[in-house]
């Protein structure tokens, strides 16, 4: 579906126009087009494919979607596909946007994500120097909306983990909680398979041969590499805590079937001693020393209580109680 077709000229927007009426504004030199799609059908696609002269092969990759975060260039048209990674509930959702980029149009085409971008249109439109620029400058206020949002995903996976570190420290089910972290492990590489392939990706836009639609925003591409090279290190680093934090719990997990095994063999010990000498005084021999003493009884009895109260004492001291 459409959302919004807008002319602009000199940074200004000129007015909402019907799709049918976009060739007469692109023909003009200092006016630019920008569409914005909503999981389009082919028909739409097919009706901007014709309006804009568009590439074949990436009208493709936008009406089939799951592509991979990249920009390529075709002839005079930039093409940009983005990953849009949002929480919802405890979940991340991965949408994607599409754009082509050309002298005078920029054509966005969003699917699975309900967040779109009129932000981004509005706070354009304050900046009419910047928006003067062209097609260029709404690339970069796209991506740089898109790379904006993987922050609060950033933190709000951190936040997780710091939870999870609780639980593993207050003896929980180590289970559930070895779950919980190779989850959010692959949360964490669902981020930065958004966010990695961007940075070859932007550096194009930057440095060496720039695309004409950029020639006079390196500086603002730049700022977005910085922003992608934060995300990735962080990225790493919150990957590195998760394997850390795996490690810990198990190494707990260990300890505490220690813990178990050396309280069990405790036990054992203790039924040992008893064990032992009622079975010695329990075989069938006629001359068994005080067999028939009066007090041998209650010395037997006195002897493994003794025993016993002995070693429970060692094993309290060493903590194995």
């Amino acid at each position: 579906m459409f959302i919004n077709c807008v002319a602009y000229e000199g940074g200004k927007k000129l007015a909402d126009i019907p799709p049918g009426e976009i060739h007469s504004y692109v023909c003009q030199p200092e006016c630019f087009v920008w569409v914005a799609l909503f999981e389009p059908t082919r028909e739409e696609l097919d009706a901007m494919h014709k309006e804009f002269d568009l590439p074949d092969l990436a009208v493709e990759d936008a009406l089939h979607g799951h592509q991979r975060p990249k920009i390529e260039e075709y002839s005079d048209t930039l093409f940009a596909v983005l990953h849009i990674v949002e929480m919802v509930g405890d979940e991340l959702n991965v949408g994607e946007v599409d754009v082509f980029v050309g002298r005078n149009y920029i054509l966005s085409v969003r699917s699975r994500t309900q967040r779109g971008f009129l932000g981004v249109r509005a706070r354009s439109e304050r900046e009419p120097e910047l928006l003067s620029y062209g097609a260029g400058y709404v690339l970069y206020a796209i991506t740089d909306a898109v790379v904006d949002r993987y922050f609060p995903v950033l933190d709000a996976l951190e936040v997780e983990l710091e939870k999870i570190e609780t639980l593993i420290f207050a003896g929980q089910n180590s289970r559930a909680i070895i779950e919980s972290l190779y989850g959010l492990k692959q949360k964490l590489m669902t981020l930065k398979h958004a966010t990695s392939p961007l940075l070859e990706a932007i550096g194009k836009l930057y440095g060496g041969r720039v695309p004409y639609q950029c020639s006079r925003l390196q500086e603002y591409f730049r700022d977005i590499y910085d922003h992608l090279v934060r995300l990735n290190q962080s990225i790493e680093s919150l990957r590195e805590m998760v394997t850390t934090a795996i490690t810990v719990n198990l190494s707990l997990l260990t300890i505490q079937e220690s813990e178990v095994t050396k309280r069990l063999a405790s036990y054992a010990a203790l039924v040992a001693v008893p064990t032992l000498i009622a079975g010695v005084y329990g075989m069938n021999f006629k001359n068994i020393p005080e067999l028939e003493w009066a007090y041998g009884y209650p010395l037997a009895v006195g002897i493994m209580v003794s025993i016993d109260l002995y070693l429970f004492y060692r094993f309290r001291k060493s903590k194995w109680f």
